[in-house]
């Protein structure tokens, strides 16, 4: 596919609308980019198919090959997260070779990419599969993922999330917690009564910001450096006239390769004093040994870029915690969660290109 036309395919994607549900409640979610992405693959030869069901599917798409090779899984998402701010974000523009609206960077360029690789790797004849997950959801849960990888295994992947045109192999983990203080409400001319829940949470911000000066100035991870942790919401109190009842802080640790949940929570349970602490959501780090084949291939056909850790965290910790060898590798750009976003096509192209030599060899 020509440069115009890789550029078209991401304009279309970028026009659907596939805000996460849970992010934004009652947002369009991934039905409808998913039956594109679906048609489009058809409508080209490739074999698809719907998996996850209901109004949230993901899409796998096959480029099949003769038989006997290895296969290689291509993996983006196709959610987005909101359009708050935004100036006619679903309205695609290029503006010096960058091309700007929500999506484009995160990750819609990139999916275009790789549905591009697929469509050309069914032409050369290949032994082995090349695939590519069109998932929902990454921005929250990662449903979608979780469910490509009940129906297919692969010998290898990558991950197209934005990487500067750089070899990621590794990224942080996160676990979420919140950390609830309890008071007694009463007026605020009734001291002898009251206990204010906020200023009890006023000693555990302190514990928590020297937790993380801690972590920022001791071990680092050659590729990731430090962990790290902050405090994201609080809430708590009725009125300024009474003593709050009740003082709700959410926070956040980002965790290192070799960090445990189990030692992330007893970290944080000796600096709640007596205040309740739940674990939320939480998701491993990952990393990949950059001497692994993999790693080296994809960096050759990229003409050896540096290799690197990137901080966020991406589907790739799942697609490698199922045994698949895996490495990030994608386009450059700007914008993630903000109110500008852009991708640079030229990188798009470049990706498009570097997986498609990856595939050719891989699955030779």
């Amino acid at each position: 596919m020509a440069g115009g036309e890789l550029t078209a395919l991401i304009e279309q994607l970028v026009r659907i609308d596939s805000v996460n549900p849970s992010l934004i409640e009652g947002a369009a979610g991934e039905r409808e980019i998913s039956r594109f992405v679906a048609g489009w693959a058809s409508d080209r030869g490739l074999e698809v198919e719907l998996v996850g069901g209901g109004e949230r599917p993901s899409v796998i798409v096959t480029a099949r090959g003769s038989g006997g090779g290895r296969s290689l899984m291509l993996n983006g998402h196709l959610d987005t997260v909101g359009v708050a701010g935004m100036d006619a974000p679903l309205e695609p523009r290029i503006l010096e070779g960058r091309l700007y609206g929500r999506g484009t960077y995160d990750m819609k360029g990139a999916v275009a990419a790789i549905l591009d690789a697929a469509a050309s790797a069914r032409e050369l004849g290949l032994r082995g599969d090349v695939l590519v997950t069109a998932v929902a959801d990454e921005e929250v849960a990662s449903i979608g993922t979780e469910a490509v990888l009940e129906h297919v295994r692969a010998d290898a992947a990558i991950v197209v999330e934005p990487t500067e045109l750089k070899v990621a192999a590794a990224h942080k983990g996160f676990a979420g917690f919140e950390i609830e203080a309890a008071g007694v409400a009463a007026h605020g001319s009734r001291p002898h009564l009251g206990v204010d829940a906020i200023a009890k949470m006023g000693p555990i911000l302190v514990a928590l910001s020297e937790l993380d000066r801690r972590l920022q100035s001791g071990e680092r991870h050659p590729l990731l450096g430090t962990g790290s942790v902050h405090a994201s919401l609080i809430e708590g109190g009725q009125e300024f006239s009474s003593y709050p009842a009740r003082c709700l802080l959410t926070g956040e640790r980002r965790t290192l390769p070799g960090e445990t949940h189990a030692e992330i929570e007893q970290e944080l349970r000796a600096i709640t004093r007596d205040a309740a602490l739940r674990m939320l959501v939480a998701r491993e780090p990952f990393e990949v040994d950059p001497e692994h084949e993999l790693v080296q291939l994809v960096r050759r056909c990229a003409g050896n870029p540096e290799t690197v850790g990137v901080s966020f965290w991406a589907d790739s910790a799942l697609i490698a915690a199922a045994g698949i060898p895996t490495v990030l590798y994608g386009p450059v750009g700007d914008g993630a969660h903000a109110v500008e976003e852009w991708v640079d096509l030229s990188s798009v192209e470049k990706t498009r290109d570097v997986v498609l030599a990856v595939a050719s060899e891989w699955c030779a």
